[in-house]
């Protein structure tokens, strides 16, 4: 959860409120690995440290490295019993103490971009049989997010270049660059999650705001902030259905790969 392009922090009290939702794809993916090499495991982006004891239990002994540029995720990644210790780092210049056995980055790497240089160097960076597993939200072309940025883009196009959305690469563009490097899997999963109710507000904003939406609504001021949320809560409505209960059944994809070396 590593958002090295902003200028402030990140929330994790506001991240922690999907917890169960944006759990499950980094246990998918961790079931997804394999094989690993014998050195370090490196969780990449660990954020507030949710898989941390989940890693450590796969890595066998293991020494279970935690890496983020937020201090505040990596003081609630300290609670974490799972991390033999916690690095502050910006992902596009750490480089490991060690050689690692698996590199491990779940929902990270799309914010920090330059993927034809990052992945290659990634890859790398591990020793032999070593795995690089990760895991990015590709719901960009979805109402969910592609509304935030449309309506920036048509109410502050002057200012849409420096709010820093993040991104991914076209599945095959992934597959080209690192299928040379060695075994290579490539797959999406569409997560069908039931948002709760919010009181006062449509639950997919809720789920979005505090993620992709967040370097646009900083880029905001109060009030063009409670503009834009306005406008993007009346599309929702129509684009994901609040039931009687005030829930919502919310389809969001996610492209997973691993690559051994």
């Amino acid at each position: 959860m590593s958002d090295t392009a902003r200028s402030s922090d990140w929330n994790p009290g506001a991240y922690a409120r999907f917890h169960d939702l944006r759990l499950r794809p980094g246990l998918d993916l961790l079931n997804a690995v394999g094989r690993m090499g014998a050195g370090d495991v490196v969780d990449l982006g660990c954020g507030n440290g949710a898989l941390g004891e989940a890693l450590a239990a796969r890595a066998a002994g293991r020494s279970v490295i935690g890496v983020d540029a937020s201090p505040a995720m990596l003081t609630k990644a300290r609670q974490s019993k799972g991390y033999t210790t916690l690095q502050q780092a910006d992902i596009r210049d750490w480089h490991p103490r060690s050689t690692p056995g698996m590199i491990f980055s779940n929902a990270a790497l799309h914010w920090v971009g330059n993927h034809e240089q990052l992945l290659p160097r990634l890859a790398r960076i591990l020793g032999k049989g070593g795995t690089l597993a990760v895991q990015m939200p590709h719901q960009n072309k979805s109402p969910s997010h592609r509304v935030w940025l449309s309506l920036a883009e048509e109410l502050y196009p002057d200012r849409v270049e420096k709010m820093g959305t993040p991104g991914v690469m076209a599945p095959v563009k992934y597959e080209e660059l690192l299928a040379p490097m060695g075994q290579f899997r490539l797959w999406e999963t569409e997560y069908f999650q039931r948002l709760g109710a919010e009181e006062g507000s449509h639950p997919v904003r809720r789920f979005t705001e505090s993620t992709y939406a967040r370097p646009i609504l900083e880029a905001l001021n109060a009030e063009e902030k409670a503009d834009m949320i306005s406008r993007y809560e009346e599309v929702m409505h129509a684009a994901y259905p609040v039931r009687k209960d005030g829930s919502v059944l919310f389809p969001f994809r996610r492209m997973f790969f691993t690559l051994t070396v």
